[in-house]
């Protein structure tokens, strides 16, 4: 027997406002039957193609440490530089620069949402097909 991820669960100050800069982040939407509203403690957003959900829950607890689990995004469309440049105009902050890093065409790049969760962004699937460096 085994088991499934159900959805990926954030810790959180402001679930709404992170649910809320999510989402445009990964083009994920509210739950149809559970619309996210301000003041909710508790905020799930899904993928409308895959299903896969994060739901963020509010806590007191402040983040001090580096993340243990993080997202690796790899962009749907375009490449990872113009992703980055998206995601930082959207108000990530960056964390470090791996590009290249490992070689020509290798590396990513570390930014953190608005309450300062690590994530990693990725070349797109057609850059790394390519061949190409980036």
């Amino acid at each position: 027997m085994t088991s499934y991820i159900s959805h990926t669960t954030v810790d959180c100050h402001d679930a709404y406002a992170l649910s809320e800069w999510w989402k445009p982040v990964l083009g994920y939407t509210d739950a149809p039957d559970d619309p996210n509203e301000p003041g909710h403690e508790e905020c799930l957003i899904l993928d409308p193609e895959t299903g896969h959900s994060v739901l963020f829950i509010e806590t007191p607890d402040a983040k001090t440490v580096k993340n243990r689990i993080h997202f690796d995004l790899r962009p749907r469309e375009g490449t990872r530089d113009a992703e980055v440049a998206r995601l930082l105009a959207h108000g990530a902050t960056q964390v470090a620069d791996l590009r290249g890093t490992y070689g020509p065409g290798t590396g990513w790049v570390v930014l953190a949402d608005p309450e300062g969760n690590e994530f990693c962004v990725l070349r797109s699937n057609e850059e790394v097909a390519s061949g190409l460096p980036g």
